[in-house]
């Protein structure tokens, strides 16, 4: 019997007789499964949608080993679930905060830092990087080895939080292997596990990403999902808004400012989308027949929208969010 071959790419086990299942290529010859070629070569992407139960036992059966775990965020889209992760992971932990390239160059890393001190999450350290510039790859890489518990370290994380872009950059910097994972800003990219050499004394494990049933990246078409992944630094658009008047960002999101004194609103979405300012509510109706939430919100606090970005709200009043019933949104004290 011939041994289990795994794609490089997205560690699925590769099969050459069902063309409509994962793992499907012409000949168990190749490296990567059709799907993975595809994308590598053509960008062409097909979605595969796994629960999050699955998910969840990988994740379990990491949590009883003794080994380090990386866990991944995008600090443009922090999630707000990371001690249910952590019950899941009791292991030595370092927080990895990436994609710091597309946050505006003003902002501290000390200051992103205490932000998640602040959150009380127990991990041995938070480190801030960015793959796409190879920032303190250098410094995480020598975390790394200082926490280690064995040759195993695992990198877990949620969709799209760069899991597979950190590991192609270690691969690049610190190991002669060949080997590239899979790399889409769509969710699902990764299948399986895969575990990737990168010298004698270092195995990473790659892991599925936990898939945001409420991220936007879910509920938008390819196309849209490029668009809204911000592929460099953010320039923040302000608007001052009074009672009675609107933003709205592309056609999925709008925000009515209902009552409190004037306002700031700051946009932290990408630079490819579209926002604009409604100056009176009056006989305007665009995006309405979207879910309305009512939000109280607190001085400076951010409107998170999953998958998206978030917007800083300075002062505190009450807004009505327009959205799709199945994209989440939720405030927290202001990030920056």
């Amino acid at each position: 019997m011939n041994d289990v071959k795994k794609c490089l790419g997205c560690g699925v086990t590769l099969q050459d007789q069902n063309i409509l299942q994962e793992g499907y290529t012409t000949s168990l010859e190749n490296d990567y499964c059709q799907r993975c070629f595809r994308m590598k070569n053509y960008g062409d992407y097909q979605v595969v949608t796994k629960s999050n139960e699955e998910y969840l036992e990988i994740l379990k059966t990491v949590g009883k080993t003794k080994d380090l775990v990386l866990y991944i965020t995008d600090l443009l889209n922090l999630e707000d679930d990371f001690k249910k992760i952590r019950e899941i992971l009791p292991n030595k932990m370092i927080l990895v905060l990436n994609k710091k390239d597309v946050l505006p160059k003003s902002v501290k890393e000390k200051k992103l830092i205490k932000y998640l001190e602040d959150l009380n999450i127990q991990v041995e350290e938070i480190i801030v990087i960015s793959c796409n510039k190879n920032y303190n790859i250098d410094y995480l890489l020598k975390r790394i080895k200082y926490y280690q518990t064995s040759k195993n370290v695992y990198v877990v994380g949620h969709t799209n939080a760069g899991k597979s872009s950190l590991i192609n950059q270690l691969i690049k910097n610190y190991s002669d292997k060949t080997q590239e994972l899979t790399m889409s800003p769509l969710p699902s990219t990764t299948l399986s596990m895969i575990t990737i050499e990168i010298n004698d004394h270092l195995t990473l494990i790659d892991t599925p990403g936990l898939v945001d049933s409420g991220s936007i990246l879910n509920h938008v078409d390819e196309k849209m999902v490029k668009k809204i992944s911000p592929k460099k630094e953010i320039k923040p658009k302000t608007y001052q808004l009074r009672k009675n008047q609107s933003i709205i960002i592309e056609n999925f999101l709008r925000i009515d400012y209902i009552e409190g004194e004037k306002n700031s609103f700051t946009v932290y979405v990408s630079n490819d989308l579209k926002v604009r300012r409604l100056l009176n509510l009056v006989n305007n109706n665009d995006l309405k027949d979207f879910n309305k939430t009512t939000m109280n919100i607190k001085y400076e606090e951010d409107l998170v929208i999953t998958g998206l970005g978030f917007i800083k709200i300075v002062n505190k009043g009450v807004i009505d969010v327009y959205l799709d019933k199945n994209i989440k949104a939720f405030t927290r004290k202001s990030l920056i």
